[in-house]
């Protein structure tokens, strides 16, 4: 998990025309591109990973382009890999940047929203209001317990 300062820099000369106020932040190994305040693409290892989506992903995939995966046994984090070709057609570029862009500025909205979080986001939520009503309920039954603690106390 490392990208190369000259990989890099080849990627942001592709992207500045295209995308402005591109700016580059460092994670664990890897970069992600952010388009002012939008999370769009990631590079790592030497290669560039575009966000994308449900509607977007079917192309990258009949092209063969593999999501992209930190760890070999998680799932995909919705980005997958950019044809290398697309990289060096401007217009092609664009194209494809601008699905990516949109692709972020949904994301971004819903999750501003709570409106069309991913399914395990959903799953966790349900689960964590679940534990809490599971838990108010047992808080109720602690109460009524401890009441009849006290009463059968001071009836002694």
């Amino acid at each position: 998990m490392a990208v190369s300062e000259g990989y890099l820099t080849y990627v942001l000369d592709q992207l500045r025309p295209i995308v402005p106020g591109i700016r580059v932040k460092r994670m664990f190994g890897a970069v992600g591109l952010y388009a002012t305040d939008l999370f769009f693409a990631i590079v790592d290892d030497d290669v560039l990973y575009l966000k994308v989506d449900d509607t977007t992903r079917p192309e990258y995939e009949a092209r063969g382009m593999p999501p992209f995966r930190p760890f070999e046994l998680h799932a995909s984090m919705n980005y997958s890999q950019l044809p290398e070709e697309i990289l060096e057609e401007r217009e092609a570029l664009q194209l494809w940047t601008s699905r990516a862009l949109d692709v972020a500025r949904s994301a971004k909205r819903s999750r501003a929203t709570g409106k069309g979080t991913s399914k395990r986001a959903t799953q966790k939520r349900t689960a964590k209001k679940a534990a809490a009503k599971q838990g108010a309920v047992g808080k109720r039954k602690a109460k009524k317990t401890a009441g009849k603690r006290v009463t059968k106390r001071r009836r002694s």
